[in-house]
């Protein structure tokens, strides 16, 4: 396979050339060749394409920092081939994808399935912590975890050839792009936009998926005008793999009976196939009327001011744990200083174009050791490994610190630092 640009995206087609293209996008840490059971069943009527994330399955390693990155090189590609129409199935992190190409780029999407997935990702510290332990630790605690995180137990145990596919999938991704896969997945927040994606949507969910479950599922349903709930029983996150034949089905049916044709042409939709009536237990599908409306928050108007920009940093630097924590206990005495803070600090100084992250907390951590602050010195230190300082890089400002500060004052922060350290760069059990 030749050498893929940066811009685009390594891929393989299946099934008929005139077929309708119906794209399947693969979760982070996985490759194309989790969706391999489901690709003989839907060439017979698309022609499937497939393509797999920076970094992932021997692609080049051009690491892309968020969703909307990944939609344009999907997008990049397609053009090149000359695709304008398409059908799209994610699951997870390719479900997002599916979402942003729904909201930004409508008219290239003819249906949608959105496989165990999210309008947000649990929370940017859990991606950005697990970003901090790739660094650190490289990919094989992330790998050895994943068969937990992705099937069920008793499929686990069944199926250990299934198992270890998965594991050396994600130990053999490159780590630079899979914690940038980490950071877009910390940045997406759809929300308060599900009301405007516009194709025909199918919402696919295991009943035991632990990371993006039937909850997750039901606020996508609840916020898209058009869509429906399949949960398919018995699965974990990783449907696809665990429950080929259910998901099989409900994408035949899906894509079969919900797809829309462009706006400017009198194009009939494909016939219905059939549905194979041995699967079982069957997939319980929900209809959109019996999902509660989701909490969605209100969308800001106009350019955000100083403070939101500083606030919105200043989450994404030191985490949102933390940064709420502080808010909630700044009382009338110590609000309006909260407020200055967030407003000049981080809204500011670190918004300034002149340096990157990692350069400021360097700064941060030299003048903080100068100025024997170490409270500061603690969170700080989880900051500039969320920016993507290493330890040994954290070391070395502190050994310079030495020189120019003081070895007191350099000793008491080595304290502080190495407990920081050994608290975030150890991998759960």
């Amino acid at each position: 396979m030749s050498e893929t640009p940066p811009n685009t995206l390594q891929y393989r087609f299946d099934g008929p050339e005139d077929a309708p293209v119906l794209i399947l996008g693969p979760s982070l840490g996985t490759t194309w060749h989790m969706w391999d059971r489901q690709v003989p069943e839907l060439s017979k009527q698309w022609r499937v394409f497939r393509f797999d994330l920076p970094g992932h399955g021997g692609a080049p390693a051009h690491p892309a920092g968020s969703v909307g990155d990944l939609a344009a090189r999907l997008l990049a590609t397609l053009d090149a081939l000359g695709v304008q129409r398409f059908g799209f199935a994610g699951c997870a992190l390719g479900g997002a994808v599916g979402i942003e190409l729904a909201l930004r780029h409508p008219e290239r999407l003819a249906s949608l399935a959105l496989v165990a997935t999210s309008p947000r990702f649990g929370t940017a510290d859990e991606f950005r912590q697990r970003g901090v332990i790739v660094r650190t630790n490289g990919l094989d605690p992330i790998a050895r975890t994943a068969p937990d995180r992705w099937f069920t137990g008793g499929f686990a145990a069944a199926q250990p050839a299934i198992t270890e596919w998965a594991v050396q999938m994600v130990r053999t991704t490159d780590p630079g792009c899979y914690i940038a896969a980490c950071e877009a997945l910390a940045g997406f927040d759809v929300r308060p936009e599900l009301g405007r994606v516009g194709a025909p949507t199918l919402v696919l969910v295991g009943s035991d998926d632990q990371i993006t479950g039937p909850a997750e599922a039901r606020t996508l349903v609840a916020g898209i005008r058009d869509a429906r709930l399949a949960v398919v029983p018995g699965a974990s996150h990783l449907v696809p793999v665990e429950q080929p034949a259910a998901v099989t089905d409900l994408l035949v049916r899906h894509f079969s009976t919900a797809w829309q044709q462009p706006f400017d042409t009198g194009q009939t939709a494909l016939p219905a196939a059939p549905v194979n009536p041995a699967i079982a237990p069957p997939p319980q599908v929900v209809p959109v009327a019996e999902i509660a409306p989701a909490v969605v928050p209100p969308q800001p108007l106009g350019p955000p001011d100083r403070y939101e920009t500083g606030l919105k940093i200043r989450r994404e630097v030191l985490g949102d744990a933390h940064v709420d924590r502080v808010l909630a206990q700044a009382d009338d005495f110590s609000r309006d200083f909260q407020e200055f803070v967030t407003r000049y600090a981080w809204g500011e100084i670190w918004d300034r174009p002149g340096l990157d992250r990692r350069t400021r907390s360097c700064v941060t951590l030299t003048a903080l050791v100068a100025g024997g602050h170490l409270d500061e010195l603690a969170f700080h230190t989880r900051a500039a490994l969320r920016n993507g300082l290493t330890p040994d890089e954290i070391k070395e400002v502190l050994l310079q610190s030495a020189v120019y500060c003081g070895v007191p004052a350099a000793n008491s922060a080595f304290k502080v630092a190495q407990q920081v350290i050994r608290e975030e760069t150890t991998p759960a059990e």
